[in-house]
């Protein structure tokens, strides 16, 4: 009876498991693609200018977010954390309407800054 008991506790543990590896997500958008349409694109610049419409604030945000969620390319992980973390918190001040968020997200992406310890 036990045996089974044991068993079965296991095979419960080894199925959820399994169900909670695969249920995590690939991000949507590679750092690669957040990149060229945030940055490059210029839907940074018109954000900051505050001529953006609440949907590309909006849009920003979600590309920061998935940007967060992907592995970085190199250099620490808890670095990454933190600076991919700074960018979603103020694109989400701007997105709130907070003040100075707009200067915060400048502030934010640093683009040497994070280049220089991750990018390949």
């Amino acid at each position: 009876m036990t045996r089974k008991l044991v068993l079965s506790v296991c095979s419960a543990f080894a199925l959820f498991a399994f169900v909670g590896f695969a249920a995590q997500e690939e991000p949507k958008y590679t750092i690669k693609q957040v990149m060229k349409e945030a940055n490059k694109g210029g839907l940074l610049k018109k954000v900051v200018s505050g001529q953006a419409s609440a949907e590309e604030k909006e849009h920003l945000l979600e590309l920061y977010k998935e940007m967060a969620l992907n592995t970085e390319p190199k250099g620490s992980h808890d670095e990454w954390e933190k600076r991919t973390q700074a960018i979603v918190e103020a694109a989400q001040g701007v997105v709130d309407g907070k003040e100075g968020a707009a200067e915060a997200l400048l502030k934010a992406n640093n683009c040497k800054a994070c280049h220089s310890v991750h990018r390949p």
